[in-house]
């Protein structure tokens, strides 16, 4: 059985930049002990958005710069990004919170029934579960999992919301 770890959004930007927190610091070390745990192939999520960022639909309704392509807020925590050096990963830049480019990968790249998928990083209530449940969508007798350890939402409520979500869309859920 083949592991798959994506690693969703770990970017500056959603640690301790534009949109950070002080739980998406807290659990930059599970993340990377993940990372460097972790015994499979790695794909990892960028939001990407234009320097015209605010012009979007997403921009005009959550209307905080971030994540803009080149910017040091596009790019991987240090932290993260070190941990990825060590590991040979796939990158996938995507300009929304699910990405179709991650299954079409996937389909391409892995036979469904021989894999299994682990998702970790930010946010729970947005890119995360967005992604969780397009795998779920995608790849139906696939195992798929979310480490609620290695997650932060926007707010604790919301991140529990969308780990409950996840549960009722049979995404195996790790609590911490």
């Amino acid at each position: 059985m083949k592991k798959i770890l994506i690693v969703v959004d770990m970017q500056k930007d959603f640690v301790d930049g534009a949109l950070g927190s002080d739980a998406a610091v807290a659990i930059v070390d599970n993340v990377v002990k993940k990372i460097e745990e972790h015994d499979g192939d790695i794909i990892v999520t960028y939001d990407t958005h234009p320097e015209n960022y605010m012009d979007t639909q997403e921009g005009k309704n959550l209307p905080v710069p971030h994540c803009i392509k080149g910017t040091d807020g596009w790019k991987l925590d240090a932290k993260v990004q070190t941990a990825l050096d060590k590991k040979k990963f796939k990158s996938i830049e995507k300009p929304t919170f699910g990405s179709t480019e991650l299954p079409e990968y996937i389909k391409e790249n892995y036979d469904p029934c021989d894999i299994e998928i682990e998702l970790i990083g930010l946010c729970t209530d947005i890119c995360v579960v967005s992604n969780a449940i397009l795998m779920k969508a995608n790849f139906l007798e696939t195992k798929v999992s979310v480490d609620a350890a290695c997650c932060a939402g926007v707010t604790e409520d919301s991140h529990n919301a969308a780990l409950l979500t996840m549960k009722m869309c049979q995404v195996n859920v790790k609590l911490k």
